[in-house]
Parts: structure tokens; C-alpha cells; sequence
């Protein structure tokens, strides 16, 4: 039998794709980090020389030292904005009783996955450009485009957990109990969100810091995030370019490390739970 073994190990074509998908994943990002240590690079496949002064002048730009913490900045005040209205929002989702409500919101809340970040950038700027609405360019707004953008994937993630609880039937319980909703909001439904929203909010995290189609549309100059500048890099040295997406990719890969941690321990958690 080719594709999984019985154990859950891939075997056969299965191993192929996923060594074929590792290498599609891996090549560009050996390619990049290689680049950032060549001495010159054009029109070949590697770079020529080596060299460590691209990461040099990196430390010390200025103009990416502000669009670093301008993105650490807005994807911390991102994650925070996407939990406070997530968790609420996902538990309305969660519990309620019309099943076409619940379709509705989750129509709602999946739009922005499936209408293209440009759209959504164009009506941003057609509404906050004007005298009634001054605000494009502004943080807040950057921070509200991110909100919007990550919101599905966080609220995917609690509402599916919501559901595999069996939440309506803990909250009957409780209720039953004599408890009113605030407690059973603050001691059934955020308790046993604790794993899911930490690991939806790490992939909101990563999201965030690498968002750049909608944020090219409306962050001004002042509020320039890592990826707006990095793009405007490449227009120049290759290799300091390169230098500056290792640092993208890095906080990338510790996003994407953290989250499967989480994860495995939210696994092992509910398995020792069982």
C-alpha cells in the first residue's frame, strides 16, 4: 500500500511529495540566506564572495530599525485586538441556536480570506482618505487592515475548538448550577480556550509581521513595516536585500516553531485528559 502506512508514516509517493514540497520550500530560503552572505550577486545562480557586511549596514539602517518595531509594534497590538474580539465573536458563533446565524457569521467573519487583499486596500483608502475620515496613514488603521486580515484564521481555530468541547452542553450544566454568564464565560468557555487561542495567536503573529499588500495600500511613511521597506531593498543590493529578509524569515520560523509546539502540547494535553 503506497501514500500512509498504517502507523500514520508516509511511505511511497507520499514520502516523494513530501520531499518534493521540502525542497520546493527549503531551495528559495537556502538561496536567500546564501545571498545574504555573498559578496556579489547577478545574473548567477550563487553569489560570488563572501561577506558579512551586508548584515552590518543592516544593524545599522535606520529606516529598518523603525520599520522593525513599527511591525513588532503593530502585530503585538494585532494579536491583542484579535483575541479581545475573537473570543467573544467565536463563542457567539459557537452557541448559536439559528443555524443560519451561525452561517451568516461565519460568512462574515471568512470574507476577508476570500475577497483579494488589494479590494480590500482600495476600499480602506477610498474611505479614510476623505475630509470626513482623515485617517490613512495612520497606525491604528494599519492595525485595524491586520485585524481584519488575521481574524478569520484565529476564529477558525476557536470555533472548531468550541465545537469539540461540546461548549452548549458544559454551559446547560453550569447554568443548571445556578452560574450566570460572566462566570461561565470567565470559568468554562476562556479556560478551555487557553491552548487554542495561544497557538491562533502565534499564527496571527506570523501573519501580521509578513502582511504586505494590504499595508503597502495604506500605512504611510511614517508607519512603514518591515515588509514595505525589505520590498524597496531589493531595487538595490541584492545582498543586503537578502540580509534583510533572513530577519523576516527568522521571526517566521520561530512563529512557525512556537505554533507547533503549542499545538503538540495542546495534543498531549487532551490526550492525557482522555
Amino acid at each position: 500500500m503506497s501514500g500512509v502506512s498504517l502507523s500514520g508514516r508516509p511511505t511511497g509517493i507520499g514520502s516523494a511529495v513530501l520531499a518534493l514540497y521540502a525542497v520546493y520550500l527549503v531551495v528559495p530560503m537556502a538561496l536567500i540566506l546564501i545571498g545574504s552572505f555573498g559578496n556579489a550577486w547577478s545574473n548567477t545562480l550563487l553569489p560570488v564572495g563572501v561577506t558579512g557586511r551586508w548584515y552590518e549596514t543592516l544593524a545599522t539602517n535606520a529606516a529598518f530599525q523603525k520599520a522593525f518595531w513599527t511591525s513588532l509594534w503593530v502585530c503585538f497590538a494585532t494579536v491583542i485586538v484579535s483575541v479581545l474580539i475573537g473570543a467573544p465573536l467565536a463563542y457567539a458563533v459557537a452557541t448559536a441556536k439559528s443555524p443560519g446565524m451561525a452561517m451568516l457569521g461565519r460568512i462574515i467573519y471568512l470574507t476577508p480570506v476570500a475577497a483579494p487583499a488589494v479590494v480590500l486596500g482600495f476600499g480602506y483608502m477610498l474611505a479614510f482618505s476623505t475630509e470626513t475620515l482623515p485617517f490613512l496613514g495612520a497606525g491604528w488603521l494599519t492595525v485595524a487592515a491586520h485585524t481584519v486580515v488575521c481574524l478569520p484564521y484565529l476564529l477558525q481555530t476557536l470555533v472548531a475548538d468550541l465545537k469539540l468541547q461540546g461548549i452548549e452542553q458544559l454551559e446547560q450544566a453550569a447554568e443548571s448550577l445556578g452560574a450566570p454568564f460572566h462566570r461561565r464565560f470567565l470559568d468554562i468557555v476562556l479556560p478551555g480556550l487557553v491552548h487554542s487561542i495561544a497557538s491562533a495567536a502565534i499564527l496571527v503573529a506570523a501573519l501580521s509581521i509578513g502582511e504586505f499588500q494590504l499595508t503597502n495600500l495604506i500605512a504611510g511613511f511614517l508607519h512603514r513595516t518591515y515588509p514595505i521597506v525589505l520590498l524597496q531593498a531589493f531595487y538595490g543590493a541584492s545582498g543586503f536585500a537578502c540580509a534583510a529578509t533572513v530577519v523576516l524569515l527568522t521571526l517566521a520560523l520561530i512563529s512557525a516553531v512556537a505554533g507547533a509546539m503549542v499545538a503538540r502540547k495542546a495534543t498531549f494535553s487532551g490526550v492525557v485528559t482522555a
